[in-house]
């Protein structure tokens, strides 16, 4: 059985994306929108790990952490084994995404063992590697602009060969909650100029 023709938009999507995000890498600003609905895509350092899976402990630990500390609501999750990708939406008023990943980022990496090769640029700072040292961001504009990227969501298993349907993969929005797949934006999604896709630079890798 092949793979749900639905998910080919959202394929399309993804792979125009990444090619989006490589062309920003050294030219980006950050966009704040407070109280806004970001989606963000967050990789490992190594595309070939799948640390994230095998250790989806840790980072749920970690991220339960950071919501104690600065609340906030994950709207929609995929956790892949080399890179996730989350929509969150912060409090009113409250603009300030890149301190939670920071503290993520740090707390899972506290709690792996270092993988066999750090590079020079990570071994300067004192970073175990773990993680890229930025991430994709992007502000959430309209309606149809939140239904794409949970479509995106729901897809990526599907995309990276992982599975045949969303169903099947167990780390994602799926699997906690019933999901439609062209679902509403919470009431508090911020709307933002189009063209505001950004990389933000974290330390703490």
């Amino acid at each position: 059985m092949g793979q749900d023709p639905s998910y080919g938009l959202a394929s399309v999507y993804l792979a125009l994306t990444m090619v989006a995000q490589i062309a920003i890498m050294t030219n980006y600003r950050r966009r704040y929108v407070p109280g806004g609905t970001y989606f963000f895509t967050v990789r490992l350092q190594d595309p070939r790990s799948d640390l994230l899976i095998r250790r989806i402990d840790v980072l749920r630990d970690a991220t339960k952490l950071c919501k104690k500390r600065w609340p906030f609501d994950i709207v929609g999750a995929v956790i892949l084994p080399g890179k996730l990708h989350m929509i969150w939406t912060l409090p009113n008023g409250d603009a300030g995404f890149s301190k939670r990943w920071r503290l993520i980022k740090s707390t899972f990496s506290r709690h792996v063992p270092a993988p066999d090769y750090i590079a020079p640029n990570h071994q300067r700072r004192g970073e175990k590697g773990i993680w890229q040292r930025r991430f994709w961001e992007h502000v959430i504009r309209d309606d149809e602009d939140f239904a794409l990227h949970m479509h995106l969501i729901l897809a990526a298993p599907v995309h990276a060969g992982l599975v045949k349907r969303p169903t099947e993969w167990p780390h994602s929005s799926l699997q906690h909650r019933k999901m439609d797949l062209d679902p509403s934006p919470p009431k508090t999604t911020a709307l933002a100029p189009s063209g505001q896709d950004r990389k933000a630079a974290v330390s703490a890798n």
